[in-house]
């Protein structure tokens, strides 16, 4: 994609990992909370990924909402874009390829919109590939267990991830993972892509959301060198703590988090239920535990970012000033 915008300057840019081994970096919150609170209607099998033939413009401004807030990872709008996804609504292939590669750039142009707003700090871009579930849109990616073998889902995922790195993320954010045999068939996929990844599980206590020990799960990751960090997301609050201790314990690797509010999501009514239970100063403990990639995802939002961004600025580089 084009734009009049300037390129963000050289001396802002460097490499994922090694802003990892700096110290904290802040992620965004999630886009669909971002996108209703704008006004656009998600309430189809796609979710966001509509609005990147729909309504592309809308997914750039709400990272760069989070960008302003504090953030310094956005996450693309492709975790529930799949070929196949796109193909139940009648988008051939091509168009589709187009589309995932298109989250890519309309992340990479809100950092532009930000530098251009003064925003001066480094700023990334994570393309989000979520689970076979989010393409099924029938609550699975919260069960796992989709009776697929471990080589089908590699098939299955391996053309998307091929589209989003020759998009140019800087990492690849496999999400909300519910069962350790697609974060196998996952790992296989990312490699030779040339694009480093995290590895991020959805959880209940202490285990996968298929039920599989996390101590096990993330042993699956301790020795992919794709993989930059391992973690949690799209969980309560309460489960993050222990789910870093064991992550940072079994891989050595830094460590990914990013919880939902504390509601819950109702399948059936598709609707949030129950009231919030993250509070920002939360940060401080995972950081202290391992937690280096720390954020939020289903219905927090750029108040929440920022005060996430405040909690950190004392150990990031620069603190968390634009």
């Amino acid at each position: 994609m084009t734009s009049d915008i300037p390129e963000v300057p050289d001396a802002l840019v460097r490499p994922f990992a090694e802003a990892l081994a700096a110290g904290p970096v802040v992620l965004d919150g999630g886009m669909s909370n971002q996108l209703e609170s704008a006004g656009h209607d998600l309430s189809d099998e796609l979710w966001s990924a509509r609005l990147l033939a729909e309504r592309p413009e809308a997914i750039t401004e709400a990272h760069l909402a989070y960008y302003e807030a504090g953030a310094d990872v956005a996450i693309t709008s492709s975790y529930q874009a799949t070929f196949e996804g796109f193909a139940k609504r009648g988008i051939e292939r091509e168009r589709a390829a187009e589309l995932l590669a298109l989250s890519v750039g309309l992340a990479r142009e809100a950092t532009r919109r930000a530098a251009a707003k003064g925003v001066r700090r480094p700023l990334y871009v994570a393309a989000s590939v979520g689970p076979y579930g989010a393409m099924l849109a029938d609550g699975s990616e919260y069960r796992g267990r989709y009776g697929l073998s471990v080589a089908e889902l590699e098939a299955f995922h391996r053309p998307r991830l091929e589209v989003l790195a020759a998009a140019g993320p800087d990492v690849l954010a496999l999400e909300t993972v519910p069962d350790a045999d697609e974060a196998r068939a996952l790992l296989r996929a990312v490699r030779g892509l040339g694009v480093p990844a995290w590895l991020s599980y959805s959880v209940a206590g202490d285990r996968t959301r298929a039920g599989q020990p996390l101590e096990e799960a993330f042993a699956l990751a301790a020795d992919v060198a794709e993989v930059v960090a391992v973690g949690v997301n799209c969980c309560l609050p309460e489960d993050v703590a222990p789910a870093v201790e064991t992550a940072a314990r079994v891989t050595g690797k830094p460590v990914v988090v990013y919880p939902n509010s504390g509601e819950s999501w109702n399948a059936d009514t598709r609707a949030w239920e129950g009231s919030s239970s993250f509070a920002p100063e939360q940060v401080r403990g995972w950081r202290d535990s391992g937690a280096r990639l720390i954020g939020g995802c289903c219905r927090v939002g750029p108040g929440t970012i920022a005060g996430i961004a405040g909690a950190l600025a004392a150990v990031r580089p620069g603190g968390v000033a634009g």
